[in-house]
């Protein structure tokens, strides 16, 4: 998936339900950055203690750590028991945490995922797709102190409260760093890619093995989803989903910033007309076969009449590939054009100051008129009495 405009590259049964396993963890810890501080001082319960399986930094009830060292636990070593603490702080209960994980999930566009714990481990109802995990992944690496996290490689959790000896930690992702060998399209190639950066790795033995992989490299980024991988296999497939982006696609700027569309007509406006152009670039991800085969649309909006400010949307440019509308771009004014006074009630009105004098002369001529004939039949009615 391109990272930029979430266009779908490449897929193979992308929204077919699935064990994530660890790749979960993704999900709990955006959350955790979202609603927490890393500075947070978190107590460990008993109840997630209890409830640990698999992979953890074995920690203890009463122990106190920061969340940020339980996010780096997380998303480092892949720790279960951390995933479980740092819910429970949280949303106060893992129930409602899960909650949470899911309501985030829909409002990603998520819409084949349920989440029933914050770690991934196995449980029936516990699924999602290559194509909602890429969705939640592109949403996370937006994060830059998410980035931090699943770009590290090393940490140590120095003694607590109750651990006498420092945690050294290692990132479970070795597309980031590993020398070891993969067989790709028939080469040994180290399973390190040049330009990953995070960001989860996953296993189980439902799940089998899992890994959400960001790699960036000459402005093009990509994000790759694998699940249900055999072994080493997840690597060497995540090598070809990136070759195949990198090798076939390639960012193409097809509108510009500020680049011209048309002098467009106001209304109403000291100047007739305004020049429109692009509040941003439009960049999208073609192949060489689809270059050159982009169409535009202009729709401006209904009725645009004065004022208008400098930088207001006069309408959108919208562009499409073979028939399918990939994307589009503001129209924006590029000045104020004031409201032409000619065009007021007030101006018309005082333009025209004659005829409101001749309406004032005929009113004042028909008001002596009624004045004279009132005078005048006041004259006739009154007579001097007969003296005989």
């Amino acid at each position: 998936m391109d990272f930029d405009t979430k266009e779908i590259l490449y897929e193979k049964n992308m929204d077919m339900q699935l064990y994530p396993a660890s790749t979960t963890k993704i999900m709990t810890a955006i959350l955790a950055i979202e609603n927490g501080n890393l500075s947070d001082v978190v107590t460990v319960d008993q109840e997630s203690v209890n409830l640990t399986e698999g992979s953890h930094i074995a920690l203890e009830p009463g122990e106190k750590l920061t969340l940020e060292q339980l996010l780096y636990a997380l998303l480092v070593q892949s720790a279960n028991d951390s995933a479980y603490v740092i819910a429970k702080h949280i949303s106060g209960s893992h129930e409602a945490f899960v909650k949470l994980m899911n309501e985030k999930a829909k409002e990603l566009g998520a819409k084949n995922t349920n989440f029933v714990n914050p770690n991934g481990l196995h449980e029936e109802e516990h699924k999602t797709t290559a194509h909602d995990l890429a969705l939640i992944s592109q949403y996370a690496m937006q994060n830059e102190v998410f980035r931090k996290f699943v770009n590290t490689v090393t940490y140590t959790i120095e003694p607590t409260n109750v651990k006498a000896e420092a945690r050294y930690l290692r990132n479970t992702n070795k597309l980031l760093f590993s020398n070891d060998t993969i067989n790709v399209d028939g080469k040994q190639l180290p399973v390190k890619y040049e330009g990953a950066s995070g960001i989860k790795t996953g296993t189980t033995s439902h799940a089998q093995n899992c890994l959400v992989s960001f790699v960036e490299k000459d402005n093009q980024r990509l994000i790759s989803v694998v699940l249900k991988a055999n072994g080493n296999n997840v690597y060497s497939d995540t090598h070809k989903l990136m070759d195949y982006g990198f090798n076939n696609f390639s960012n193409a700027t097809i509108g510009y910033k500020n680049e011209f569309v048309d002098n467009i007509k106001v209304e109403n406006g000291i100047q007739k007309f305004v020049a429109g152009i692009l509040d941003n670039d439009f960049v999208y991800p073609l192949s060489s076969d689809n270059m050159g085969k982009i169409e535009e649309k202009t729709s401006l909006r209904e009725n645009l009449a004065a004022p208008i400010s400098k930088d207001d949307i006069l309408g959108t440019k919208e562009y499409y590939l073979n028939g399918k509308m990939i994307g589009k771009a503001n129209i924006i004014s590029t000045m104020d054009v004031g409201l032409d006074p000619a065009t007021t009630l007030s101006h018309k009105i005082l333009s025209r100051w004659y005829l409101f004098v001749f309406a004032l002369l005929i009113v004042f001529r028909i008001v002596v008129l009624q004045s004279r004939r009132k005078r005048r039949s006041r004259r006739h009615s009154y007579r001097m009495p007969y003296i005989n």
